[in-house]
């Protein structure tokens, strides 16, 4: 997944008390992932943004939270569709002289008839926004994407040549290694990783604690050895080594006209994986495995659409293997599936269904429809999300596991098989399929997880809303009952490989 990037409590919370705030970020979510919205006010809010009434909505929305009853689920739902709203138009940003002027910059001699046909073909993702049409953040990187044949007029021309060949590389060492060892884990690396989370100067008022959680790795079989080696400022509380979203928990009081940085230096060591699959040696998990049963069902953004379900029995058919069924789904979104730049997650009701519908999405899209195809085939999937570190190419990023019995849970990445078939275009035919399916079970070494699932609690929780309720990489900012947006904030992750040849064996 990668986005545009926009120009104290006490840690000690008792179980009764995470329990419920865990409810009521369930609560918080619920009008997000499911499709329409239950509250009768939200649901007219809902209908006003979608006829692209958007201060009318805000209007009733306002309204309701003046009635609703103080830190109610109800007034927390109401105040988080209000900033929703908010949420959109920054993703909306370019007037469609404003967009003309970003593609002329990019697009070798576009025309204004050549742009206005563009216009009428709805090549640009775009929201009517009190009565005037508004263009998505990402418009001209996404132009690329869809319409691929528009690069030799690309200016500046973008060259993937080294990264495409360093990627087929990578991906032949990796399976030649596993295939001599005889173990899915190999090649390790070891990574000094500086991540740096920084407030804007006034995104929270002078002398007030801004909190901040920081993605770390998680601890899984191919990641391992994460060694804290300095803070900006102390830590307040590390999430355990199996938290299925992993973070580090520090404060620091905001200085009026100064930025507020947050940084966290660490190692960790990462192996290559490739299971290499034999469908004839699958047969289908026991659903009634207390290990296995949450990631078999409908969950936040996996919901069994009737749409779903014809598109599952399209692909896969009467197919039993769930080996086959779930490659079938994997190389159906590689080879129909185009890449683009997201909107928000917050804002999107449903994210499996928003990729299928579009026929386009960015990586945790991508991933979300691949996991949610899987459950409904009663094959467990989840979410595996942090970043991708591959030289030439970071990027927060998402990716997915899948388990296969007898393998275990192994590692699914339909934004590589995308890759692979429409982008890496200086690749052989067969180089670029052995890329696709090295990703159908191996995961290159230039990642850091850390997250296993999604749709999960931050702990300690946050006071307020979360600017990502979904995903988790580029850390959560707040101060007070306040969200600190992402248009409020910055993130970095830079890294360099080390070598520490008594843990990297």
């Amino acid at each position: 997944m990668k986005r545009e990037q926009y120009s104290v409590f006490s840690v000690h919370r008792s179980a009764l008390g995470k329990t419920l705030i865990a409810l009521l970020m369930c609560l918080l979510t619920l009008t997000t992932a499911m499709g329409a919205p239950a509250d009768p006010v939200v649901q007219k809010a809902d209908s006003l943004e979608q006829s692209g009434r958007f201060k009318e909505a805000a209007e009733d929305l306002r309204a309701g939270i003046s009635n609703a009853s103080t830190n109610s689920p109800e007034r927390k739902t109401l105040e988080f569709e209000l900033d929703r709203l908010d949420r959109i138009k920054k993703d909306f940003p370019y007037s469609k002289d404003g967009l003309f002027n970003e593609l002329k910059s990019s697009v070798k001699g576009l025309t204004d008839k050549e742009f206005d046909g563009w216009i009428a073909e709805g090549r640009f993702d775009s929201r009517v926004i009190d009565g005037e049409r508004r263009f998505m953040v990402s418009s001209v990187s996404n132009l690329y994407f869809r319409y691929p044949e528009l690069n030799p007029r690309r200016t500046p021309p973008k060259d993937t040549t080294r990264v495409d060949h360093a990627s087929w590389e990578t991906v032949v060492a990796i399976k030649k290694a596993a295939r001599q060892q005889k173990t899915p884990y190999v090649l390790p690396k070891r990574f000094r990783v500086d991540m740096t989370v920084t407030a804007n100067p006034n995104s929270a008022p002078d002398g007030e604690t801004i909190r901040s959680w920081i993605p770390v790795p998680r601890e899984y079989p191919f990641q391992s050895d994460f060694t804290l080696l300095s803070s900006s400022s102390p830590i307040k509380q590390l999430s355990p080594a199996n938290s299925p979203i992993r973070a580090a928990y520090l404060e620091q009081k905001a200085r009026k006209d100064k930025a507020t940085v947050f940084e966290l230096n660490y190692e960790y060591t990462m192996h290559g994986v490739y299971f290499d699959v034999q469908p004839d040696r699958v047969r289908p998990s026991n659903p009634t495995d207390p290990a296995l049963e949450p990631f078999l069902g409908e969950a936040p953004h996996i919901v069994f659409t009737p749409e779903i379900r014809a598109l599952s029995d399209k692909i896969a058919g009467k197919e039993k293997n769930p080996a086959v069924k779930a490659k079938e789904f994997y190389d159906w979104i590689a080879d129909n599936i185009k890449y683009s730049y997201a909107i928000e997650y917050s804002t999107i009701r449903n994210i499996s269904d928003y990729c299928r519908s579009k026929g386009y999405g960015d990586c945790g899209q991508e991933a979300l429809l691949f996991m949610t195809l899987c459950r409904l085939n009663r094959i467990p999937a989840r979410w595996q999300t942090g970043w991708n570190m591959f030289p030439g190419a970071k990027s927060i990023h998402d990716w997915c596991e899948i388990y296969l019995e007898p393998y275990g849970w192994m590692p699914v990445d339909p934004y590589k098989g995308i890759f692979a078939m429409r982008y890496a275009t200086s690749l052989t035919p067969e180089q670029r399929r052995e890329v696709r399916d090295f990703y159908f079970g191996g995961l290159d070494y230039y990642r850091m997880a850390a997250n296993s699932d999604h749709n999960q609690p931050l702990d300690p929780p946050k006071n307020s809303m979360r600017s990502d309720d979904i995903d988790f990489q580029r850390g959560e900012l707040e101060w007070d009952h306040h969200n600190i947006y992402f248009d409020q904030y910055s993130w970095d992750l830079t890294w360099k490989e080390v070598k520490k040849p008594e843990q990297v064996q």
